[in-house]
């Protein structure tokens, strides 16, 4: 991450003139550049720091999202089967990022450039599992719902990640595209006998309950 370095002298004084230690600071090449000057512009933006750690609470292991969809379970019984499954979703794409993340094994960004704003649970950063569970929770609450969550939710998720400095753009794209295909594959298998034989009767599709109309999305 580091090529030649540059060179800040030690402290001043009447017992270091001339002969004080020298700190090495790394030139910032690659992401570790990149990540700098995206977060520099957007810390310029007042209040996106406060945001981003909100966020980040937020999407900790998935858990937001997951008492969203439970909150939907309980407030719209006539979808409570597809709110389940926007939280099962969700959280299978946080599993699945943590796994990618011990075979990878990738550090997260550790620079003199980079302000690092929140603390992590692992030193582990490709991908996020931010970004990967919010793209699965927003793709699958929009199909849901119909409303476009996604558009509006994962810029921002993908964008705060570079806020708090603890992930390279690599690595929350990454994110999003592992969650995007973990909503696919979720919706994909959620209506097969293999899994509705799993769930709770209640959570099942056509469960008894008030019928609605499929959202448009859903239809697709």
């Amino acid at each position: 991450m580091s090529s030649t370095p540059e060179t800040a002298p030690g402290p001043a004084g009447p017992d270091h003139v001339g002969t004080g230690p020298t700190v090495e600071i790394p030139v910032p090449t690659g992401e570790v550049r990149l990540l700098a000057g995206i977060q520099r512009r957007l810390l310029a933006v007042p209040g996106s720091r406060e945001a981003a750690v909100t966020l980040s609470h937020v999407g900790e292991h998935a858990l937001g999202w997951m008492a969203i969809s439970a909150v939907g379970v309980v407030a719209d019984p006539a979808r409570r089967s597809r709110w389940a499954m926007v939280g099962v979703g969700s959280f299978g794409a946080h599993a699945t990022s943590v796994v990618i993340k011990r075979v990878v094994r990738r550090r997260r960004p550790d620079h003199p450039t980079v302000a690092v704003g929140v603390g992590t649970p692992s030193s582990l950063s490709f991908p996020s599992s931010h970004a990967t569970s919010t793209t699965a929770f927003a793709l699958l609450a929009g199909a849901v719902s119909g409303v476009p969550v996604a558009p509006a939710l994962v810029p921002v998720m993908l964008a705060s990640r570079l806020v708090l400095g603890v992930h390279y753009p690599s690595d929350v794209f990454a994110g999003a595209a592992v969650g995007a295909g973990c909503a696919a594959l979720t919706r994909a298998v959620w209506p097969t006998d293999p899994v509705q034989r799993l769930l709770p009767e209640s959570l099942r599709d056509g469960a008894p309950g008030p019928r609605t109309t499929p959202t448009p999305e859903e239809n697709r």
